[in-house]
Order: C-alpha cells, then sequence, then structure tokens
C-alpha cells in the first residue's frame, strides 16, 4: 500500500495505490453517447462474438443422417457395458412416445460378449449413438450397424499394420491412433487376414487391451512361454489404458473370435 505523500492516512486511498500490473486509470470527462451506433465488433463484457456457423442447424450430423452415414464407426467396449440393446429397440414405439428422452447408447453385440457401440467422432471426442439420434434420422438400426462397418472397412482398407519378428516369434499389430484399431477385428477381411499371416505356424491369439491397440501372435506347438507373455502384455496395457477394452486372450478358430482356452487344442 502506498502512503499518501501529504502525511495523512493512507486508507481507503486507491488512487495512489500502486499495483504494478495493471494499465493506467483513465477517466471519463464526458457523458456516453447513448445514441451513438453500437460498434458491432466491439466486445460485450469481456465476450467475443459468437462463431459464424455455415448452414443450417438441421444439416449437422446429429440431425442429418446423410452427414452422420459418412462418419460412423463402431467402438468396442468392455464385457457390461450398460446401454439399450440394438437388437431390442422398436424405433417406431420409441418415436411415438414423444415425451421421454433416450439418452442411453445405443449397445450392440459383439464377439466373446463384448459391447460394441457406435460413434460420430468430434474435436477431441466422440459421439455415442443414442435412440435419440436414431429417431431424428428416422432410420434404422441395420442402416446405423452397416454404415459403421462400412465406413470402418473403408479405413481399416487403408490403414498400417506394424509387423514384428523376434527368432521365430511374430507378431502384428494395429496402433494408427486413430481410434479404431480394437474395432478392426469385427471385419471378417482382418480375421482373413491374421489368419492367412499368422495360422500357418500355430495358433493365432488376438489381444483387444483398448481402443487404440489390436495385438495378434502366432503360438507355435513348441513355445508354451509365448501365451504367457503375450497374456502379461495385454494385461499391463490394459490396466494403463484410458479406454480398456478387454483383459483376456482370445484366439481365432475357423475364423471366429473366441476366448483362449489354454494350451490345450481348441474346441
Amino acid at each position: 500500500m502506498e502512503r499518501d505523500p501529504a502525511g495523512g492516512s493512507d486508507y481507503g486511498r486507491d488512487d495512489l495505490r500502486d499495483l504494478g500490473d495493471e494499465p493506467p486509470t483513465t477517466l471519463r470527462d464526458t457523458a456516453p453517447d447513448v445514441l451513438a451506433p453500437i460498434d458491432a465488433s466491439s466486445p460485450v463484457s469481456g465476450h467475443m462474438p459468437p462463431p459464424e456457423h455455415a448452414g443450417s442447424i438441421a444439416d449437422t450430423p446429429e440431425h442429418d443422417w446423410s452427414a452422420a452415414s459418412a462418419i460412423l464407426f463402431p467402438l468396442l467396449r468392455p464385457t457390461g457395458t450398460q446401454g439399450m440393446a440394438a437388437a431390442g429397440i422398436d424405433a417406431a414405439a420409441l418415436a411415438a412416445d414423444t415425451v421421454r428422452h433416450h439418452a442411453q447408447p445405443i449397445v450392440d453385440e459383439g464377439p466373446c460378449d463384448l459391447a460394441v457401440v457406435y460413434a460420430m467422432p468430434g474435436t477431441g471426442f466422440d459421439v455415442i449413438i443414442n435412440v435419440d439420434h436414431l429417431i431424428s434420422w428416422g432410420t434404422t438400426i441395420e442402416a446405423i450397424q452397416d454404415a459403421a462397418l462400412g465406413n470402418l472397412a473403408a479405413w481399416s482398407a487403408g490403414a498400417a499394420w506394424t509387423d514384428e519378428v523376434s527368432g521365430e516369434r511374430r507378431l502384428i499389430s494395429s496402433d494408427t491412433g486413430d481410434g479404431w484399431d480394437a474395432a478392426r477385428i469385427l471385419l471378417p477381411e482382418v480375421r482373413e487376414r491374421l489368419v492367412a499371416e499368422l495360422g500357418g505356424t500355430g495358433r493365432v491369439l488376438i489381444g483387444l487391451p483398448e481402443r487404440h491397440l489390436l495385438i495378434a501372435g502366432a503360438l507355435r506347438p513348441d513355445d508354451d512361454e509365448f501365451a504367457a507373455l503375450f497374456a502379461e502384455f495385454v494385461v499391463e496395457h490394459s490396466g494403463g489404458a484410458d479406454e480398456p477394452v478387454d483383459r483376456r486372450v482370445l484366439e481365432l478358430v475357423d475364423g471366429r473370435l473366441v476366448e483362449f482356452g489354454g494350451l490345450s487344442a481348441p474346441a
């Protein structure tokens, strides 16, 4: 607090305080002109003008099916994920019930009791599809499933794989960072590729520890240790993931994803 140079009390003398980090005070010497035109570009109370939107809000993916169908993707979620089961949704009956909102995500059945949800990617987040979206779009569950898997297949066709070899051991993984890596196992062409690449030397183990990682390895008959190392890797990555999927070791048998039953011959 600055002292009054005249020797008086400094209590309440805010005009004499040197705060150091504020611009110089300016005092109005004339009354404001209340009839002057408002400057549309000037901020009000520190707020900036809202961003301009191109087009109508009705054309956004949340409301327009043609826009949404191009960006829908499936996502794998852990067993027990809560939501409205896709198989039991009656879109016509729900649309007639205009009083209620249906914000629960649509949850589909995935392989090995995993759940599948459908999402539209945003900037730094995903919009998980719920029944309100379904009603707003005026479409069907089957259309959502087909669009999401079609987009996943188109993305997967150009997405990279990582191939690692250590001696006779081999791992193939997908960790592009795009967010759809684990979900690639839903595609028949991906399962066929992994079997073709790895099935010639042994059983094909699959790990889906988190959303951003799919890992596959060949378990040779003379390498029992590999199964334990593979399981440790899956558990470790799932435990440290922001969006974990599954801690189990899975296996491809006759093109189907099943839970790994140990070192005995697969059923």
